[in-house]
C-alpha cells in the first residue's frame, strides 16, 4: 500500500511562472526517495508542498489514502540548516513541541539515536555542523512522522561529515520504519541511499526518469553499477 500518493499536482507563482509540471507518484512504505535535478527546477518547492508548508498548489495529495492540504501529524520535515534555536539546550531544541513531563526523556531517547545522548545539555553554538544537522534530524523523529522529508540536508557539510550522516539515516530509517523523501543535487548520494530517484530536469521542472536502484544496503560507494547509473543519470541532465 502507499503511503504517499500524488495526483496532477502542480505550482504555480503569482508572477506566472510554473515550479514544476504536472506530477503523478505513488511512494510505498519504508522507500528511500530521492528527488534529484539540477538548481531550479522545483525540487524544495515540491518538498514544501508535499510537506503542507505550501499550500498555494494544484491537484491532490494523499496520505495513508486520505486527501490532505497543509501540514500533516504523520509527516515530518529536516530544512537545508538545522535551525536550531540558540537560547535552548540541545534537548529543549528536540523536545520543542511536544507535551508532558517525560517530553524530555522522549527528546534524550532520540538524542541517543543520533549518537548525541553526551551532548544534551549543550547549547547549538557548542556544536559542529555535522552535530547540528544530526539534532535536526532528531527533532523531526521524536513526533515518530510515518513520512520524513529532507530537503538536501547535508549540502552545506563537509564530504567526510555528510558520509558519516548519510549512513546515520540508513541506520535511523532501519530503527524507525520511516518512509523518507530526500530532494539532493548529489548523484552519488541519492545513488547510494534511495531505492528510487524522481529525475527533475529543466525551468519549470519535469519529471524526465524514474530509475529504480537494485541491491541492498549499505551499499558500496565505489560500485561499478552505480557507476553506470550515474552516467545515466548525468546523460538525463544533460551535464
Amino acid at each position: 500500500m502507499s503511503v504517499l500518493e500524488v495526483e496532477q499536482l502542480y505550482r504555480n507563482f503569482s508572477s506566472g511562472k510554473k515550479a514544476f509540471y504536472p506530477l503523478n507518484f505513488q511512494v510505498k512504505k519504508r522507500e528511500i526517495i530521492g528527488i534529484l535535478g539540477t538548481s531550479g527546477c522545483g525540487k524544495s518547492t515540491l518538498l514544501r508542498v508535499l510537506a503542507g508548508l505550501d499550500v498555494e498548489y494544484n491537484g491532490v495529495i494523499k496520505v495513508d489514502g486520505q486527501a490532505h492540504r497543509g501540514t500533516h501529524e504523520k509527516i515530518g520535515f529536516v530544512f537545508q540548516e538545522p535551525r536550531l534555536m540558540p537560547w535552548l539546550r540541545v534537548e529543549e531544541n528536540v523536545a520543542f513541541g511536544l507535551e508532558g513531563k517525560y517530553k524530555l526523556t522522549k527528546a534524550n531517547e532520540f538524542l541517543k539515536l543520533v549518537g548525541l545522548e553526551s551532548y544534551s545539555k549543550h547549547y547549538p553554538s557548542e556544536l559542529s555542523g555535522g552535530m547540528a544537522q544530526r539534532v535536526a534530524i532528531a527533532r523531526a523523529l521524536v513526533t515518530s512522522p510515518e513520512i520524513l522529508l529532507l530537503d538536501e540536508p547535508f549540502s552545506a557539510l563537509d564530504a567526510f561529515t555528510k558520509m558519516n550522516l548519510q549512513d546515520l539515516l540508513l541506520d535511523v530509517w532501519e530503527k524507525c520504519n520511516s518512509t523518507m523523501i530526500i530532494v539532493t543535487h548529489d548523484i552519488d548520494e541519492a545513488l547510494y541511499l534511495c531505492n528510487r530517484l524522481f529525475i527533475l530536469r529543466g525551468h519549470p521542472g519535469e519529471l524526465v526518469e524514474e530509475l529504480k536502484i537494485e541491491g541492498k544496503r549499505p551499499r558500496q560507494r565505489g560500485d561499478l553499477n552505480l557507476a553506470s547509473l550515474k552516467s545515466k543519470i548525468i546523460k538525463e541532465l544533460h551535464l
